[in-house]
């Protein structure tokens, strides 16, 4: 997904075969026309289960069964042991680049429905941070409802993984790509579970970026197998040249 996220509206228009996003009828192509682009984005997740009906049994007057002593509770040992001494909470499970990819790989085949939109749209409609960059690039929340989704699929996925604060989380692929940079976790080599950005053209800045994806593993003959949203309007596996890649964000386990 491109410029300023946006497919078309009243006043927007989306390129959706080059992610290119075009404000009125000029192009967004450069990092400074895209600044300027307006946006417009929604989100939310799959509604929640409300709570299950409680089942009462009712039995009939019985003996009651004789004691049996329970058995004693299995102290914890290790981490867990040092951290129910300290009155801690034994720290969450942090995952691995196979568990992102197996995470990417499961949303394989999700489409679009006839309107542009999917989970992943609604689910970042609902995120305090839709609020955050409608307020930096424009527009509105329900925007998100059709735009290009790319980079909220990618964000999904984090949130999935509980691993936002490594993955990102936003709608624009061009400022994706910058947190990472900001983080200092930005290179040049395809590693399992990294999240990678793509200029079609070859491009190699920031303003190049129009699409983000998950890489799967480095093919070793210049081409790379990745995960993608918003590819052919659904969730595809690809095989892409390198030299269509700006570059790479690391979560920890990519590092």
């Amino acid at each position: 997904m491109s410029g300023k996220h946006r497919k078309p509206t009243a006043l927007t228009l989306t390129l959706r075969a080059t992610g290119t996003f075009v404000a009125g009828a000029a192009v967004i192509g450069t990092a400074a026309t895209a600044a300027s682009a307006t946006v417009s984005v929604p989100g939310q997740d799959a509604p929640a289960h409300g709570p299950l009906a409680s089942t009462q049994l009712a039995a009939a007057p019985q003996q009651a069964p004789a004691k049996i002593p329970a058995k004693a509770a299995e102290k914890p040992t290790g981490k867990a042991a040092e951290h129910a001494a300290a009155g801690k909470a034994a720290p969450k499970k942090r995952p691995t680049a196979d568990d992102a990819i197996k995470m990417a790989k499961s949303q394989v085949g999700v489409k679009e429905n006839s309107n542009g939109e999917t989970k992943y749209q609604d689910w970042y409609m609902t995120t305090s941070r839709a609020r955050e960059t409608v307020k930096r690039d424009g527009g509105s929340i329900q925007g998100y409802n059709d735009a290009q989704w790319c980079s909220m699929f990618v964000s999904w996925l984090g949130e999935r993984l509980d691993f936002n604060d490594q993955f990102g989380e936003d709608a624009w692929t061009v400022e994706h790509a910058r947190f990472f940079q900001k983080e200092g976790r930005w290179g040049t080599k395809p590693k399992p579970g990294a999240i990678v950005f793509f200029a079609w053209d070859g491009g190699k800045g920031n303003h190049d970026i129009v699409h983000v994806g998950m890489v799967i593993k480095d093919n070793g003959d210049g081409t790379v197998k990745t995960v993608e949203g918003n590819t052919g309007n659904a969730v595809q596996i690809k095989t892409r040249n390198t030299a269509q890649i700006v570059g790479y964000g690391y979560p920890d386990y990519a590092k």
